[in-house]
């Protein structure tokens, strides 16, 4: 058998006898800051986003103060229902929302208008028909409905928001 000489070991400084091995793990602490990093920044975006940047360039955003609502009121209308169970007849009040001034004075231009369609539909209808909330609220959205339409074919549509009753009596 032979024997290897004895004999003073060589010495390899670590960096060549760490080269054909695998090369050790290298921190992790470069990645969670770059993580870290990457989340604050997808944060203060959607915070960006969500609060909304209307006023550019750091000026504070301005929000105009939302407008008071703009009504108009209408005369009662008294009308006779479609007969069911003898005579039958409908006094009912409301009230007008519009987008603005310039609605009202549409409205009352158009008044005899108005109130001429609004008697019609109210004439056509049964007491059986208005007298339950959903008969009503179908009722409101049909009074809606035929004062938006045009009064004339070059005239526009009243913007009409909405339709309040002040007063409803079935008898």
């Amino acid at each position: 058998m032979a024997t290897a000489p004895k004999g003073n070991p060589k010495v390899v400084p670590i960096e060549e006898a760490m080269e054909g091995a695998a090369s050790p793990k290298k921190s992790k602490k470069k990645l969670f800051l770059i993580a870290g990093a990457l989340l604050l920044a997808a944060g203060g975006g959607g915070a960006w986003y969500f609060m909304g940047n209307q006023g550019g360039e750091g000026a504070p955003a301005k929000q105009e103060a939302p407008k008071p609502p703009v009504f108009v009121n209408m005369e009662p209308f008294t009308v006779n229902l479609q007969p069911e169970n003898g005579d039958q007849y409908l006094q009912v009040q409301f009230t007008l929302q519009v987008a603005d001034q310039t609605q009202v004075e549409q409205v009352k231009l158009y008044m005899p208008l108005v109130r001429s369609r609004v008697l019609l539909l109210l004439s056509s209808k049964k007491a059986s028909e208005i007298s339950t909330p959903e008969g009503k609220k179908k009722l409101q959205d049909e009074i809606l409905a035929t004062i938006k339409a045009p009064f004339t074919p070059q005239s526009p549509a009243l913007s009409v928001n909405g339709v309040f009753f002040t007063s409803f009596v079935i008898q």
